[in-house]
């Protein structure tokens, strides 16, 4: 990479954060299922149960990418960090009880996996608006002063 150039789209840096966002993905999947069949036996309708376990699994998963996935990205104070990614969330949690609700509902798919086909159909809206959003890089342009650089992995050109 020459001075001066960002990182491609394709380069280690985001593969890296792409897998690791795909483990804590995982691990909310588990955590999402879970809940939402325990809400489901303890009588919960499927609108309350599955937006309770979508809203837990993405509290749960904000904590492990910012401590692990997003840990060179993280600016700013914790609780902005978390109102911001829930937020941003919100739109996948949509996406995701939308699909759970209509497989469910409208095509007599069990919920456990109309969840999960939902999960897959949200992950990469996810994925786009975290890196995109939620842990911007932050920049100096020029001595004193800062830009936010979204999407960007590594703003530091390579050595030569």
């Amino acid at each position: 990479m020459t001075a001066g150039s960002k990182p491609s789209f394709f380069s280690l840096s985001y593969f890296q954060h792409f897998i690791k966002f795909g483990v804590v993905g995982a691990i909310g999947v588990v955590v999402n299922e879970a809940l939402l069949l325990a809400f489901l036996q303890s009588g919960f309708g499927l609108l309350y149960a599955s937006t309770a376990a979508i809203e837990i699994s993405i509290l749960s998963n904000f904590l492990m990418n910012d401590l692990w996935t997003f840990r060179d990205r993280r600016s700013g104070h914790f609780a902005v960090r978390l109102a911001k990614f829930n937020l941003l969330m919100l739109a996948g949690l949509v996406v995701n009880a939308a699909v759970l609700d209509a497989g469910t509902i409208y095509f007599g798919i069990h919920p456990a996996i109309s969840n999960l086909i939902g999960i897959g159909a949200a992950f990469f809206l996810r994925y786009a608006l975290s890196v995109r959003y939620a842990w911007m890089r932050i920049e100096v342009v020029e001595e004193g002063s800062a830009a936010a650089v979204p999407g960007q992995l590594d703003p530091k050109p390579a050595s030569s």
